[in-house]
């Protein structure tokens, strides 16, 4: 199916949303909604979505979130605050399902930050929210997080990281610096979505890779502690990218969790 751009209103400016609807052609198959990591895109997903979808029977929806691949970003999007996740949650997403037309309750695959926006959203909007899976989720700051976002602070500024990311964002040196800035950033060390998570009533999948270098299990583990509900999946031989790494493995939990919760 083609891209298309449908305009919404993100603190109160115009904003462009590159979008795409993938997977059933069914009318009442389940609607599972994609949210993509901190340095991600709707391109950057490459064909996983359209994998889970084929596999779950789910229609799907890919999109980048302001600022990120082709969506063009408000003004006020110049730079990040801390609480950014939050007013995406909160704010940016219902503004997309609304401006779509989506009233019915939808699924949520959310990786690492979009993990963190899918809890937040699914905690806001129990209403609207049938059921989330999260992989590498971040509910609170860990040392090791901040490590590696400074290694790749590094790496960007000494390899070819930036023509990489080129490739997926219209404007990578903003998308890379604002999420680098902000993780860094002192103020952001106590940032977590712990308080919110007790609100979250929807049936929760949290995935996590046993080498991820952005976070331990105590994020899942973590998780599970305030909703005991939550099934875990931890993945062996795996980073931080899941859908990457074991790909078979999460498209395989993932569909078998949503076909046992539909």
């Amino acid at each position: 199916m083609s891209v298309g751009f449908i305009d919404i209103e993100w603190r109160g400016q115009p904003a462009r949303i590159e979008h795409e609807w993938i997977g059933s052609r069914r009318p009442h198959a389940p609607l599972l909604v994609f949210l993509h990591e901190g340095l991600g895109s709707r391109s950057m997903w490459k064909d996983f979505p359209q994998r889970l979808c084929e596999a779950a029977d789910c229609r799907g929806l890919v999109y980048s979130r302001p600022g990120y691949g082709q969506s063009t970003p408000s003004a006020s999007q110049d730079d990040f605050l801390p609480d950014y996740m939050h007013r995406e949650a909160w704010e940016g997403l219902p503004a997309l399902m609304q401006a779509l037309c989506v009233d019915v309750p939808y699924w949520l695959f959310g990786h690492s930050d979009g993990g963190s926006i899918a809890l937040l959203h699914a905690a806001h909007h129990p209403e609207r929210v049938a059921g989330a899976i999260v992989l590498a989720p971040h509910i609170v700051v860990e040392e090791l997080t901040v490590q590696s976002i400074d290694k790749a602070r590094i790496a960007y500024l000494e390899t070819d990281m930036p023509r990489r990311f080129a490739k997926y964002h219209a404007e990578a040196d903003a998308v890379f610096w604002r999420w680098n800035r902000i993780w860094l950033h002192p103020a952001f060390r106590d940032w977590s979505t712990e308080s919110e998570l007790p609100s979250i009533r929807c049936p929760l999948l949290a995935m996590q890779g046993l080498d991820d270098e952005y976070g331990t299990l105590k994020q899942i583990h973590g998780i599970k502690r305030v909703l005991p509900q939550t099934r875990l999946l931890e993945l062996p031989d795996c980073g931080h990218s899941g859908h990457r790494d074991q790909p078979e493995r999460v498209i395989a939990a993932a569909t078998d969790f949503i076909h046992r919760h539909n």
